[in-house]
């Protein structure tokens, strides 16, 4: 039998994507083989694909850093997974496929009920916003924060988690899609045609208590004053090469050194890896906060699982606010 994924066979833009046919095998020990039918088309996905990270993903490859499925079949060894069972994972690479097959510690517990589009912004993007804001940062009633990128996937999981958590919340976003985001109670600043600066210092004379940073490079520079003493920064972007890499963490030491009271912290999900346990709790977390309605994943668009490459000029194209997803046929 066949199975068949979109695999980037050389850097570049979405025109590398090709769908190929794979032979179905049966899952080794310990693994499970899982039925794709929900993947999230994130930037990640889009750097890795151009070869703008530290380490890079040797091509071909399948991008495709999250999924929400079902077991089709569990190798020898395997007691947490049975076939039926609905999972997700944090897959980095190799999402864009109708099966993947995963390491049965890698799976997380999917409540049944919960719609697969909606479940798997929550794998990447939104377990992102919810450890930066809960584990990070620490936030707590009253307090105010800024998102840098408040309008893709994980900045739209800022807004309405930020909002839960009762902060005061200012958002970067071009005004194009302010009034898509005008319902979580932000104030949007035009980062295009607005020194953001000027108008947080007007706004809080006192400083920020965090800001959130998805997009790097200079806001660091221009961020970090904003902060009162006591306040943190947190980064999550990709810093895009070795040396990005290395002077970003130059940066951090140094501006953690000084006698401000002010923190740098940097996020990435690649802990998940080392320590389960968080996130496992903070899914859990947010599966209760999707089934209880109080957290709705924006969905800017729904693709078939193999047409990644629209996907993906559709977020490059920079028009999107909130998330884009690749679905199984069934789910269309």
């Amino acid at each position: 039998m066949k199975y068949h994924s979109v695999v980037a066979v050389r850097r570049g833009g979405p025109e590398v994507l090709q769908v190929v046919e794979n032979e179905l095998r049966a899952p080794e020990a310990g693994e499970a083989r899982v039925r794709v039918l929900a993947a999230s088309v994130t930037l990640p996905e889009v750097e890795a694909r151009y070869g703008r990270s530290p380490f890079p993903p040797r091509v071909p490859f399948t991008p495709g850093y999250a999924v929400v499925g079902v077991v089709d079949a569990a190798g020898a060894g395997v007691r947490q997974a049975k076939p039926g069972d609905r999972v997700a994972a944090l897959t980095v690479y190799g999402g864009y496929s109708e099966m993947v097959y995963r390491p049965e510690k890698d799976l997380i517990p999917v409540p049944a009920g919960l719609d697969p589009a909606q479940v798997v912004p929550l794998i990447l993007n939104y377990i992102v916003a919810y450890q930066c804001l809960h584990r990070s940062a620490k936030v707590r009633a009253g307090q105010s924060a800024l998102i840098i990128g408040a309008s893709g996937g994980i900045g739209t999981a800022f807004l309405q988690l930020g909002r839960l958590a009762g902060l005061t919340l200012y958002g970067l976003a071009s005004a194009s899609k302010h009034a898509a985001l005008a319902d979580y109670g932000a104030r949007l600043i035009d980062y295009r045609t607005q020194d953001f600066v000027s108008v947080i210092r007007q706004l809080e004379p006192g400083g920020l208590d965090a800001v959130f940073d998805g997009i790097g490079g200079e806001y660091l520079r221009r961020g970090f004053p904003l902060l009162r003493r006591g306040g943190v920064w947190v980064g999550y972007a990709n810093p895009r090469s070795l040396s990005g890499m290395f002077q970003l963490l130059g940066r951090v030491l140094w501006l953690n050194a000084l006698p401000n009271g002010r923190a740098v912290k940097l996020y990435g999900t690649g802990a998940s890896f080392i320590d389960r346990r968080p996130f496992l709790e903070d899914w859990a977390a947010l599966f209760r906060l999707l089934a209880e309605g109080e957290i709705a994943p924006v969905i800017a668009a729904r693709f078939p699982l193999l047409e990644a490459a629209q996907a993906n000029a559709l977020l490059e194209s920079g028009r999107v606010t909130g998330n884009i997803v690749l679905l199984a046929p069934e789910l269309l």
